[in-house]
C-alpha cells in the first residue's frame, strides 16, 4: 500500500502516474484488440469462401487489412483525454489526433470499395445486366479517388480549422496552375470520356491496334491496358487512343479469306473450266457459310507466269480456331483434287537466253538480205 501510494505521488510530464498507466494500458487494449479482431475477420473470410459468400469475404478481407490502425487511432485518441495536457499544446495535439481517425476513416473506407468491385462484376455477368464492362474498374477507381479527394478536403479542413467554402476557393486558385502543369494528364482523361461514350471496343474484346493485335484488358481513366498475342502488355495513353484508327477485330460476324490458285499455261482450256469447277465444289454449302455471302470462284487473271483462280469465301461465326481448322481442309482438299484432274500447279519462272549460244541464237530482229 506504502508503495502504491508513492507511486500515485508520482508526477510525469505534470501528470499522476494513474494518468500514465491509464494511457499505456488504453494504448495496448487497442492495439491488441484490433489485432485480435484483425484474426478473427481473416478466419471469417475462410469460411464465408467456403459458403459461397464473396462480397461478405472481400468486406471481411477489406476490413481486416485497416481495423488495426482504426483501432489504435481511436484508442490513442480515447488515451490522451486522460492526460493533463498544456494549453499551449492541447490544440496541436489534438489536431494530429483528429488527423489520424480522419486518416484511419478513410482507409477503412478506401478498402471496402473492394465490396463495389465485386459486387459490379457479379451483377455485369447476368445477361439482364445491360452494364459496360469498361465501366466497372472505372467506377471502383472514382469512388476511390472520391474518398481520397474527402479525406484530403476533411483533413485540410481540421489542419487549417477554416470553412470548406474557403478550401475549395483556394483549391480552386492553385487549380488553374496545376491544370498547365498536368495537361496529358487532362487530355487522357477526356480521351477517356471519348472512348466510353463512342465505345470503339469492350474489355475482353480483339482489336487491331498500329499493327499490333491484342485483348483489351482494361480501360482506365488515363490508359488503357491490351495484351498481345505475344504475352506483352501493351500501356496506351487514352488521349493517343481516341485519335487512333482502331481495328475491332471483337465484333465482325465473319471472317473473309481471298486466296488465288495459279495454274500453268500449258493447261488445256477445258482443265481450267474443270479447275474452276473443283474449287466451286470444295466451296459448295461449306461450313460456316451464310446463305446471304455464298463462295465466289473466277477465273480472273493472265499472270506473266500463270493463269490466276481468285476465291473467296466467307467464315461464319468469326472464330478464328475453327477458320484455320476449315482453311487448312480446304487447302488439302485442292491439293488432293487437283492432283487427281492432274492439274499442274503453275509457280514463278523465267528464261533466259544467253547471247552467242548456238542452241538458242538471238535473233536482232533484222535479217541481212541478199
Amino acid at each position: 500500500m506504502d508503495f502504491l501510494s508513492e507511486t500515485s505521488g508520482y508526477m510525469f510530464a505534470g501528470n499522476e502516474a494513474w494518468r500514465i498507466v491509464i494511457l499505456v494500458t488504453v494504448i495496448t487494449a487497442a492495439l491488441l484488440g484490433g489485432r485480435i479482431l484483425k484474426f478473427v475477420l481473416k478466419r471469417l473470410k475462410a469460411k464465408l469462401e467456403k459458403l459461397d459468400q464473396k462480397l461478405l469475404s472481400v468486406s471481411a478481407e477489406a476490413a481486416s487489412m485497416s481495423v488495426t490502425f482504426l483501432f489504435f487511432a481511436f484508442g490513442l485518441r480515447t488515451a490522451i483525454s486522460f492526460l493533463i495536457i498544456p494549453e499551449g499544446f492541447q490544440s496541436l495535439l489534438f489536431t494530429v489526433l483528429s488527423l489520424l481517425i480522419i486518416l484511419a476513416i478513410g482507409h477503412f473506407v478506401y478498402r471496402q470499395v473492394d465490396v463495389i468491385d465485386i459486387w459490379l462484376r457479379r451483377f455485369s455477368r447476368d445477361e439482364s445486366a445491360n452494364i459496360d464492362d469498361m465501366l466497372i474498374p472505372i467506377v471502383g477507381k472514382s469512388i476511390r479517388v472520391a474518398v481520397v479527394i474527402l479525406v484530403v478536403l476533411q483533413s485540410a479542413q481540421t489542419l487549417s480549422d477554416q470553412p470548406i467554402t474557403s478550401i475549395l476557393a483556394g483549391i480552386g486558385i492553385g487549380g488553374l496552375a496545376l491544370g498547365l502543369a498536368a495537361q496529358d494528364t487532362i487530355r487522357n482523361f477526356f480521351g477517356s470520356l471519348m472512348i466510353f461514350a463512342d465505345k470503339p471496343f469492350n474489355v475482353g474484346e480483339l482489336i487491331n491496334l498500329d499493327n499490333q493485335l491484342g485483348s483489351v484488358v482494361e480501360v482506365g481513366v488515363r490508359t488503357t491496358k491490351i495484351k498481345t498475342l505475344d504475352g506483352h502488355m501493351l500501356t496506351v495513353p487514352n488521349g493517343n487512343l481516341a485519335n487512333m484508327t482502331i481495328h475491332n477485330i471483337g465484333k465482325r460476324e465473319f471472317i473473309r479469306r481471298v486466296f488465288d490458285i495459279t495454274i500453268t499455261y500449258d493447261t488445256p482450256p477445258d482443265r481450267v473450266d474443270r479447275a474452276v469447277e473443283i474449287l466451286k465444289e470444295i466451296l459448295d454449302n461449306h461450313e460456316g457459310m451464310n446463305e446471304a455471302m455464298p463462295p465466289r470462284v473466277f477465273f480472273d487473271d493472265l499472270n506473266a507466269d500463270s493463269l490466276n483462280l481468285k476465291c473467296f469465301y466467307w467464315y461464319h461465326p468469326p472464330d478464328f480456331w475453327e477458320y484455320m481448322r476449315f482453311t487448312e481442309w480446304v487447302n488439302r482438299e485442292i491439293f488432293r483434287r487437283f492432283n487427281e484432274e492432274e492439274i499442274d500447279f503453275a509457280f514463278p519462272t523465267q528464261t533466259i537466253h544467253l547471247a552467242g549460244d548456238p542452241k538458242r541464237p538471238l535473233n536482232p530482229g533484222i535479217q541481212n538480205r541478199e
